[in-house]
């Protein structure tokens, strides 16, 4: 039997992880605040980053019926020693949309049945604070509408406080956008389209309401505006508010270390979680200031292999998570991705960074504009905010998890143009990394991206050249590969940093730097062109820091010329 508490990986239930004794990292002190901040609330966060037990926790909180368990629940708590006002003073009804499916067709009848499912649970957690019969009329009721309108009207007659809690608002208002387009889902979110008229009903018949989900659209559709509900997404008093903190991770660590459940040492276990879990930021006010966050649910399932099994897991990224991504994919490719999205797509997946303006909300049909597909991917937490440029934000991608997402997205488009068989690539890494042999590894990338001339449809050139390489290095498992890297006072294009917590038989690392030249280049220009890149690759590598990051391995410094499409060049330079 375990004498320490268990990871609650997956679990988003909030009394269970109370009850079964759970590890838990108290977000409760954001109570107060939320209180403080306005009655109707809406707040956007990436998926998997623990806004189901968060809604847990605050439906324990809030919920009348709970009232006599708070001290059981909460004990240890920051909230526990600092009540608020209205704990236990409200009857909470709890909606969850991604419960609801269908067609277009079909979802205002799926959405009816489940509204209706929740109100007559409704009636009957709380038909003691209702006269007799209460329960019979909500359910002999014959639609979810007049349901709602028998609750509101007894509970106002009654001066009992409503607290209203939705999960995931705009699950299936996504899942029509994407899948259906954009005419069907303005027939819902606007006029009298069914989930408009949903809204209309929500507003002024709950004292608080509570509204999470993973993009702005669906609510600045239905409200025309945030007339419902004040957005503090962006607010800096809640940036840390879901996700982890490094402090939290470090706590969560050495609880388990003290307890005998992890053999690891503190310093290697963040080491190797930060580069994939860590750096979202939510508030252009505080970027320098707070703390980067942490996916907590990557967090959690990363440990959670380290104490079950004795080592990481064996992918990086869960494959939940990789479901997740999947989604959001169709979801930026709404009516197939333009070429100025594209672009956008494709720039963030070659330098990493993008400047933008992140805007509050916006509606379906604004999501063609380049500036507003930027914030949208903000909102997925595909960029996050990494300082500021003026009036703009300079957004990059946050971590090696969310940046595979590109790099599988820039090989979707490349595969189609030319399928690529990547036996021998993979085999080809092994011998690079474990007998420094890179010269198959380059050529066989190289030979792909000669052989995808089509592609050129994507964008033309050196940019092109540079998302190619990000691509089929990113297929690496044996190094982080880091584009775009300050050695030395200067950037080299990539360094393939070996990654010797997980795969400490790597024996060697490189410092690649490439050259582009255009069809009409002289000979006399290439190689001038070749002794630059010399001169600048050995540059990079006399910098103190390199010999940190290569971590005792051989260095390897190789220069490739690509004239075109054509490889002309390919050698490794010696420091000497």
């Amino acid at each position: 039997m375990n004498t320490y508490r268990l990871l609650p990986y997956g679990i988003s239930d909030f009394r269970r992880i109370r009850e079964e004794n759970y590890y838990y990292v108290d977000k409760s002190a954001y109570i107060q605040r939320m209180e403080d901040a306005a009655s109707f609330l809406f707040l956007i966060r990436p998926r998997r980053f623990g806004k189901s037990l968060f809604l847990s926790m605050l439906r324990h909180y809030y919920d009348i019926n709970e009232k006599g368990n708070f001290e059981e629940l909460f004990k240890g708590l920051w909230v526990a020693d600092h009540p608020t006002p209205w704990q236990g003073k409200f009857q909470v009804l709890h909606l969850d949309f991604s419960q609801v499916g269908g067609s277009a067709d079909e979802l205002p009848s799926n959405f009816n049945g489940y509204f209706g499912v929740r109100l007559d649970d409704f009636a009957e957690r709380y038909a003691a604070y209702y006269p007799a019969g209460f329960v019979e009329r909500v359910r002999g009721a014959q639609d979810a509408n007049t349901k709602f309108a028998l609750i509101a009207a007894a509970a106002s007659a009654h001066r009992h406080k409503l607290y209203l809690i939705v999960d995931e608002y705009d699950n299936f208002t996504n899942t029509v956008l994407n899948e259906e387009g954009e005419a069907i889902y303005h027939a819902m979110t606007h006029a009298s389209g069914f989930y408009r008229d949903v809204f209309k009903k929500f507003k002024g018949n709950f004292d608080r309401i509570l509204m999470l989900g993973v993009s702005p659209v669906t609510l600045d559709d239905v409200t025309s505006g945030y007339n419902i509900a004040t957005s503090i997404t962006m607010d800096a008093r809640f940036n840390q508010m879901l996700g982890f903190s490094e402090t939290d991770v470090r706590e969560m660590i050495r609880y388990y270390q003290s307890a005998g459940a992890l053999k690891a040492d503190e310093e290697q276990l963040m080491a190797e979680m930060k580069p994939w879990y860590d750096g979202y930021c939510f508030s252009k006010n505080v970027v320098y200031t707070d703390p980067k966050m942490f996916n907590c649910d990557m967090v959690t399932y990363y440990l959670n292999s380290y104490i079950q099994h004795g080592c990481a897991p064996e992918e990086m990224v869960d494959r939940n998570t990789s479901m997740d991504y999947m989604k959001l994919n169709k979801l930026i490719k709404l009516d197939q991705l333009d070429g100025d999205r594209k672009g956008v797509l494709l720039e963030i997946a070659e330098k990493g960074i993008i400047t933008g303006s992140v805007v509050n909300s916006f509606p379906a049909a604004q999501l063609t504009d380049p500036e507003m597909f930027k914030s949208l991917l903000f909102y997925y937490g595909m960029l996050t905010i990494t300082g500021a440029y003026g009036i703009e934000q300079e957004l990059s991608i946050p971590n090696n998890n969310v940046r595979k997402q590109y790099y599988d997205f820039l090989l979707n488009e490349y595969t189609k143009v030319h399928p690529i068989n990547l036996s021998p690539l993979l085999r080809s890494y092994t011998e690079a990394a474990f007998k420094g042999d890179w010269r198959a590894m380059l050529e066989v990338i190289f030979k792909a991206y000669h052989d995808t001339t089509a592609i050129r449809s994507l964008i033309e050139g050196e940019r092109n050249l540079q998302g190619f390489m990000n691509a089929y290095l990113s297929l690496n498992p044996y190094y982080l590969t880091a584009p775009e890297v300050e050695l030395n006072h200067g950037y080299c294009d990539f360094f393939l940093m070996p990654d010797l917590v997980r795969w400490p038989m790597v024996k060697h690392s490189y410092i690649l730097e490439l050259k582009y030249l255009p069809v009409t280049a002289s000979d006399e220009k290439a190689e001038t062109q070749r002794a630059e890149a010399t001169a600048q690759i050995k540059n990079y590598a006399s910098g103190k820091k390199v010999q940190t990051l290569i971590q005792g391995t051989t260095l390897h410094l190789i220069v490739a010329q690509i004239k075109g499409y054509d490889l002309i060049g390919l050698e490794e330079v010696s420091l000497d």
